[in-house]
């Protein structure tokens, strides 16, 4: 019996595979035919087989199969029913997949390339520390330069304003009313002058000739005897020099005269600024004759007028005599502020200069 088919008793079952299916079992008593089809009908279109025919299932041969071939089946007949055709020979269980191979453990590594390892982190370390290093340093010179080039412009601010300071220093300096230092810086450019009989004092202006003479100044009251006789050589002594001099041009309306001798000295100049109340001066000259004198004041005004109508002069209040006229009157910048001509005579302190401008408008010497 073959495996999936049913067992049957009856040969026609046995036989009747391929030909036609088996009649289903009667419920009728044994013997008795109960066939649907009339008596003396063949159940079966084909004749039956013997079981050793070819083709039988049931012997060995080129059969196809378990089944007749498709073609040499037999028709199905209304009635019949189809076996269902077997689903082939038994098939081995599937086997299983073959489970995932186990994980690999990690590759361990030897120590030189762990020692590389370490040594190329260990580099990088480095060499990114020495970079953090640079630019800090980098910053840091940078903030030193600016603050160098800060220090620098102010230390310049400074010196400038320390130059200006001490310009201003040396300006009031200047102004500063030192009449040890006047004396000492106007002395060598004063002279007693002898006209005649007459006794004065003269003062070398401006700047030296280009034959290396010298301009003079002094009152014209003072050579006026001498001129009026004719003579015009005067002499000019200071210490134990002596030096001859002539007298060039007069005006008797100022009292004022323009000397000049062949000897170089140092002129005086004329004051720069306008000559103020109560600024300090100092009378220089030879009165009665005594050389290398020097008097201290102030301006007591500036412009006064005289009476007997020589113009406006200035009124100081150093002490001045007789052998002072001519000399210069000088400020604290050691500038020639006007020309001592005369003093009251029945007062003390009160003495008046020709101012220094006007001898300059009178004479081309300053």
């Amino acid at each position: 019996m073959m495996p999936g088919h049913h067992s049957d008793p009856t040969p026609a079952a046995a036989s009747g595979r391929g030909d036609q299916p088996a009649p289903p079992a009667t419920p009728y008593a044994a013997g008795t035919a109960r066939s649907p089809y009339a008596a003396g009908t063949p159940q079966s279109a084909y004749p039956p087989q013997p079981p050793d025919a070819p083709g039988s299932p049931y012997l060995p041969g080129p059969a196809q199969g378990p089944y007749p071939p498709e073609s040499t089946r037999a028709p199905s007949f209304p009635g019949s029913v189809d076996l269902p055709e077997p689903l082939g020979p038994p098939q081995p269980y599937p086997q299983p997949a073959a489970p995932y191979p186990p994980p690999r453990p990690p590759r361990r590594l030897a120590w030189p390339g762990v020692l590389a390892l370490v040594l190329v982190f260990a580099l990088a370390g480095g060499l990114g520390y020495q970079a953090w290093q640079l630019d800090r340093l980098g910053t840091q010179l940078a903030e030193i330069n600016r603050r160098e080039a800060a220090e620098r412009a102010s230390d310049r601010e400074q010196l400038e304003t320390l130059a200006q300071r001490a310009a201003e220093l040396e300006r009031r300096a200047g102004q500063a009313f030192d009449p040890e230092a006047i004396a000492e810086a106007v002395l060598p450019s004063v002279f007693r002058v002898e006209a005649g009989d007459s006794i004065g004092t003269a003062f070398a202006v401006g700047s030296a000739a280009a034959d290396g003479e010298t301009n003079l100044l002094t009152n014209f009251h003072v050579v006026e005897d001498l001129w009026l006789v004719g003579g015009r050589e005067v002499f000019l002594e200071r210490t134990d020099q002596r030096y001859a001099a002539a007298i060039l041009e007069v005006d008797a309306e100022v009292d004022l005269a323009w000397l000049r001798t062949d000897s170089s000295f140092t002129g005086l100049l004329p004051a720069g600024e306008e000559v103020r109340a109560g600024q300090p001066i100092v009378a220089v000259g030879a009165p009665l004759g005594l050389t290398d004198t020097v008097t201290t004041g102030v301006v007591s005004t500036a412009e006064r007028d005289l009476l007997d109508g020589s113009g406006t002069h200035i009124q100081f209040d150093a002490s001045v005599n007789p052998g002072n006229s001519g000399g210069p009157v000088i400020n604290s910048a050691k500038e020639v502020v006007g020309i001592t001509t005369l003093k009251a005579g029945d007062a003390e302190g009160i003495g008046f200069a020709v101012p220094m401008a006007v001898a300059c408008d009178t004479f081309d010497v300053c």
